[in-house]
């Protein structure tokens, strides 16, 4: 494909999924490049704006995007800014950083044009996951143009020890404002989770076959890798989290989706905004971690079904 929209690399034997994949290249408007993969689908009811969650990457959804081709959708997938093959602002890359939340809606209204300018078929769906969630509901009170919203684990609120919690936003402040914002956070690893962790007790998924997916994708590919958020990026979601429970929710059709066992994001926030917003609804999927798309074949399913008697119903 010509300008503005050039080929990119994309790794399918680790994504697996449809093969008719195409990944482009973007640009926002202040000059970040990034990384979007379109699943297509002929004849599909609509396409799906997938949001990834923090330090992942188009490949992850590669069965993602099956399961939805499966349900009538094509999809449309982007690397953030700091992550996958976009551009990474530190010279460590391991180190995921941003100044301010509100970049990455530079990187959303760059996906939409690049959707409107491809006439992917309408109308468009969005799907966002952990801090996609953050990141998709400052984009839906933006006014992002999506016909309704599914939300999996959104990180409406970081899940902290509880007696750091009174001590967290200030701190990160604090080092932010000494010029420490982007040494990595206290406590994490420059290692991506997935590769360094068992299986055994992790917070992510109880399907053993969906974590050797993962981990298989950053051993082979590690340049898609990430590890540690920098103190910069935790004051700024800290902020983003704070600011979101102060604003009403938009009026569009939403479903939020939460594992029982969560454990990554903190589930108060979201219990508390799916009170009370209007034209929503919320299901918590027993025995399920953090990553719903990603968890045992009956728990995933149910997901998805949820999620396109949702999308179908506004057409």
């Amino acid at each position: 494909m010509s300008a503005p929209y050039p080929e990119a690399p994309f790794f399918q034997s680790l994504a697996q999924g449809d093969p008719n994949v195409q990944a482009h290249w973007l640009t926002t408007e202040d000059g970040v490049r990034l990384r979007a993969a379109i699943w297509p689908l002929a004849g599909a009811q609509g396409t799906v704006l997938l949001f990834p969650g923090r330090t992942e990457y188009v490949e992850k959804y590669g069965e993602a995007a099956r399961d939805l081709a499966l349900r009538g959708f094509a999809t449309l997938a982007i690397d953030w800014r700091g992550q996958g093959l976009a551009d990474r602002p530190l010279a460590d890359r391991m180190i995921g950083h941003v100044c301010d939340f509100h970049d990455y809606q530079a990187d959303v209204r760059a996906l939409v044009t690049m959707a409107k300018d491809l006439n992917l078929p309408q109308p468009f769906y969005m799907l966002a996951h952990s801090m996609g969630g953050c990141i998709g509901l400052r984009s839906l009170i933006n006014g992002l143009p999506v016909a309704a919203a599914a939300f999996s684990a959104p990180m409406w609120g970081i899940a902290i020890q509880p007696v750091l919690r009174p001590i967290a936003r200030p701190l990160a402040a604090v080092l932010k404002v000494m010029g420490l914002g982007t040494r990595p956070a206290p406590g994490t690893s420059r290692n991506t989770y997935v590769a360094i962790s068992p299986f055994e007790n992790n917070v992510l998924t109880k399907d053993p076959e969906m974590w050797r997916y993962m981990q298989r994708q950053v051993q082979e590919r590690p340049e898609l890798a990430l590890g540690a958020p920098s103190i910069g990026w935790v004051s700024a979601a800290l902020a983003e989290c704070r600011s979101l429970a102060l604003t009403p929710s938009p009026t569009v059709p939403v479903l939020t989706g939460l594992g029982s066992d969560e454990r990554v994001v903190e589930k108060h926030p979201i219990s508390e905004r799916m009170k009370r917003w209007r034209n929503a609804g919320f299901r918590e999927y027993p025995n399920a971690e953090h990553e719903l798309m990603m968890e045992q074949p009956a728990l995933r399913n149910q997901f998805f079904d949820d999620v396109a008697q949702l999308f179908a119903a506004h057409r």
